[in-house]
């Protein structure tokens, strides 16, 4: 076990690391298109997949001394070791919580490490660190990138088709992704329509089909909106007591943490209610 959680942290490190790269990298594709006459040696650069990585300053390409995920920050200072100037858009933080939340998700799995479960898994680890790219991009930029969700969409129903594949068919398995994309995504959709885009925006309507294929079923996705909606009020309404109505506050990262918390815990929340209730 200790061997598993060491190897956590280090793929955790290394992804969280990642995450604040591919964020800032798609941002900036973006902008550079939105441009009159795009750069296509920058956009280059910018590749996900070929781009190394670079000062968001100077754009100086940085070794491998300057990548090392906390220690390089802390020893820098934040700063770029070429033209001193703070990097744009860098900190620890996704570089601490990623392997966090690795290991939370292992320790406290609901299902067995094994056969399905340890397939499903394998899957929950490429949707953490996508959602923490998702909650970071989202921050700064109020916006769900499709460069994002819709890949998301596409690997959920992968999952769901490989565990047809290996398992066959089941009933219940394609009622409860169908049921939770219709509640978690129509609900939005419904929000989203009627406010005209105000309330919620359409990443919103997109990741939730993500959320409801990966969560399965009616309850499980109203427990997940619950607890979004719980968080953005409770972080949400000490703002606009103080005054601060001008604040944007974005929905997609109270999703996703809502969407972690019933991934993990939503199953024992759903009984103990049921106990407590006599609501069967």
């Amino acid at each position: 076990m200790l061997m598993i959680i060491l190897g956590l942290i280090l793929v955790g490190l290394a992804l969280g690391s990642f995450v604040n790269a591919w964020a800032w990298r798609l941002h900036e594709q973006e902008d550079v298109k939105l441009g009159k006459n795009p750069d296509k040696k920058y956009l280059a650069r910018l590749s996900i997949q070929k781009g190394r990585s670079m000062c968001t300053f100077c754009k100086h390409e940085l070794a491998a001394i300057d990548l090392v995920p906390i220690l390089s920050w802390l020893y820098l200072r934040g700063k770029c070791r070429y033209c001193h100037h703070r990097i744009k858009n860098d900190n620890p933080i996704s570089e601490i919580l990623t392997p966090i939340l690795l290991v939370v998700s292992y320790f406290w799995w609901p299902y067995t490490l094994t056969g399905v479960g340890k397939y499903l898994f394998s899957f929950w680890i490429v949707f953490v660190v996508a959602f923490m790219a998702l909650a970071i991009y989202d921050i700064r930029w109020y916006i769900l990138p499709d460069n994002i969700v819709k890949p998301l969409i596409i690997l959920a129903l992968i999952q769901v088709a490989g565990q047809i594949a290996i398992y066959g068919i089941s009933p219940h398995l394609l009622s409860t992704a169908f049921w939770g994309v219709v509640f978690s995504s129509g609900i939005f959709y419904s929000i989203f329509v009627l406010s005209k885009g105000q309330w919620i925006g359409g990443g919103d309507v997109k990741l939730a089909i993500v959320i409801g294929i990966i969560l399965g079923g009616p309850t499980m996705s109203l427990l997940m909106l619950f607890i979004a909606s719980s968080l953005g009020s409770i972080v949400g309404v000490p703002i606009l007591l103080a005054g601060n109505r001008n604040v944007r506050l974005p929905f997609g990262p109270f999703l996703l943490v809502a969407t972690f918390i019933v991934m993990l815990f939503g199953k024992s929340i759903i009984t103990w209610y049921k106990t407590k209730t006599g609501i069967y």
